[in-house]
């Protein structure tokens, strides 16, 4: 007999301060000589991004800091971060901290050992053999590939009960004075947040169902970190949107054909919005849908790319706003290059 595994609850949470596109190139426009050039300033205002929080007020990222400096906010705020997730998605889900039996942390913009859900079990009220899965690395794609893992857990454990997180400090890698492609990518995208869901095989909510992962050989460089004194910089060195339609549609092709289902039984799916040319490529495959993805441009213009919870944002958005039993399809693309992609059935 298969065993199915559920979400019970989707948490969603952002810091408290809010920065504006406006802003930004306001605050970098001012450290610039000669002002912001007009190509560079189109970048911002091309996005598809109005707002974005962020951990720290503005005024702390117009300084060069240190990398043990931005990791201890990155500790100090991801934990701030994760204690208010783990209370809406337990509450939601009619759940207590005692009776969570695993948690899968998914994050990449920081460094925590022993990792944060450890260092909460007590303040949280965790049970102390509660068992903890820290995964770092999976970048964007990490919403996408924490859901197959609690899957997996749930399925293989049917009695446990999985609390996920996904929490990333994207503003901590900001660095003041980098007008290079993938620096003006960088604060032009790239935000903060989290998500939680409770999931486990008893119960009942959207079924959690088949997954896939492809990674690309000899694709390093389109996107990771590269590690120095000042900590986590990014990597990004192709056209990720031109990507998309070369090498990930047929991903996706091969995956609903396997699945025995064409795009046009799927509602709008849930797609990490990576930036506003990765949702146009994302739109013409999708081209039975004649709105396109409107939900996925909502996430990216009210909060920015936030990594691998961004892709819960646009799920949690889907399921609470529209009344339609057909497959969700969630895609994301991340490090390795990898692209994810997995099905929730509501």
């Amino acid at each position: 007999m298969s065993v199915s595994a559920y979400i019970h609850s989707i948490a969603t949470a952002v810091p408290e301060y809010r920065i504006s596109q406006d802003e930004v190139v306001s605050r970098l426009s001012a450290r610039m000589p000669n002002g912001m050039p007009d190509k560079l300033a189109g970048v911002y205002a091309s996005a598809g991004i109005d707002n974005r929080h962020i951990a720290q007020p503005a005024d702390s990222y117009m300084e060069p800091a240190q990398w043990p400096e931005r990791n201890a906010i990155y500790l100090e705020e991801a934990e701030r971060l994760m204690a208010r997730l783990a209370e809406d998605a337990l509450a939601a889900s009619g759940h207590n901290a005692d009776t969570v039996d695993i948690i899968v942390c998914i994050s990449s913009t920081g460094i925590a050992t022993p990792s944060i859900p450890t260092q909460m079990l007590k303040s949280q009220g965790f049970r102390e053999d509660v068992e903890t899965v820290p995964l770092f690395g999976y970048g964007c794609a990490g919403g996408v590939l924490g859901l197959q893992v609690a899957r997996d857990l749930a399925c293989a454990r049917p009695e446990a009960t999985i609390l996920l997180f996904c929490v990333e400090l994207c503003s901590l890698t900001f660095r003041m004075g980098d007008f290079t492609k993938k620096g003006i990518v960088s604060t032009a995208l790239f935000a903060d947040g989290g998500s939680a869901m409770v999931i486990s095989a008893k119960g009942d909510g959207p079924r959690i169902g088949a997954s896939a992962q492809k990674t690309w050989p000899d694709t390093r460089d389109m996107m990771g970190w590269d590690i120095d004194e000042a900590g986590l910089g990014l990597i990004l060195a192709r056209d990720i949107p031109s990507f998309v339609t070369r090498e990930f549609a047929p991903v996706l092709d091969g995956f609903l054909e396997r699945e025995g289902l064409e795009k046009s039984a799927l509602r709008q799916p849930a797609c990490h919005p990576g930036g506003r040319k990765v949702i146009e490529a994302l739109e013409r495959y999708f081209d039975h849908l004649p709105e396109g993805l409107p939900a996925t441009r909502e996430v990216l213009r009210g909060y920015g790319n936030m990594s691998s919870p961004t892709v819960h944002f646009v799920l949690k958005q889907l399921l609470e706003n529209e009344r339609d039993n057909r497959p969700i399809l969630l895609t994301a693309l991340g490090p390795g290059f990898t692209g994810a992609v997995g099905l929730v059935h509501p």
